[in-house]
C-alpha cells in the first residue's frame, strides 16, 4: 500500500528527505527470518541489531481518534499509558485496515513517519537515551535509522512512558 515516487522512496523517506533529516536506509529480505511473529523482530534478526535501539510503530484508538505509538520491539505497548499520554480515557488497539488506511502503509511496514494523514504521535522516553533508533522506512523489508530528536521533531511527536518492557 505504500505508494513509491518516482526516485524509489517511500512517503517516509520523502517526507524526511524533504524535512532535512539525515537517516540511513538498512534493506533487509523480509520472511527470511523464519520463526518470528513480529516484524520487529524480524527486523532486529536479519540486521543483527540491538532490539532495544529498533522501534515498532503502533496503531491504537484512543477515545475516537488513531494515534501512533512507537516503542522499542524488545517490549510492549501500554495502553492506558498512551491515553493518558494524548489525553484520553481508554485505548486499544486500531484495527489494520484502519492502521492501513490513515498511514497509507501496510502492517509490518507502518512508518511513525509520511503517513497518508496527519496522527497525533507517541515516542516511547527510552528513545531519547539512544544515539539513534531504527524505525520502519515505510514498507517490509525497510528499516531506518535516525537521530530520536529527529524523529521526534519530524513527526511532531510527544515523547511519553509508554512501553511495557518485554
Amino acid at each position: 500500500m505504500a505508494r513509491m515516487d518516482r526516485t524509489g522512496g517511500t512517503p517516509a523517506t520523502v517526507a524526511l528527505t524533504r524535512a532535512g533529516v539525515a537517516f540511513e536506509l538498512h534493506p533487509y529480505e523480509p520472511g527470511a527470518a523464519s520463526g518470528h511473529h513480529s516484524y520487529g523482530l524480524e527486523a532486529v534478526t536479519a540486521l543483527g541489531l540491538d532490539p532495544a535501539q529498533v522501534f515498532k510503530t503502533l496503531v491504537a484508538r484512543v477515545d475516537d481518534r488513531l494515534v501512533v505509538a512507537v516503542v522499542p520491539v524488545s517490549g510492549s505497548l501500554d495502553l492506558k499509558a498512551l491515553a493518558a499520554a494524548v489525553g484520553g480515557k481508554r485505548a486499544e488497539m486500531a484495527e489494520a485496515a484502519d492502521a492501513e488506511r490513515a498511514t497509507g502503509f501496510v502492517v509490518g511496514g507502518i512508518s511513525p513517519v509520511g503517513h497518508r494523514r496527519r496522527l497525533d504521535v507517541v515516542v516511547d522516553a527510552t528513545a531519547s537515551g539512544l544515539e539513534r533508533v531504527h524505525v520502519s522506512a515505510g514498507r517490509r523489508g525497510l528499516q531506518m535509522s535516525l537521530a530520536p530528536a529527529d524523529l521526534v521533531a519530524v513527526t511532531g511527536a510527544r515523547v511519553a512512558p509508554v512501553a511495557r518492557p518485554g
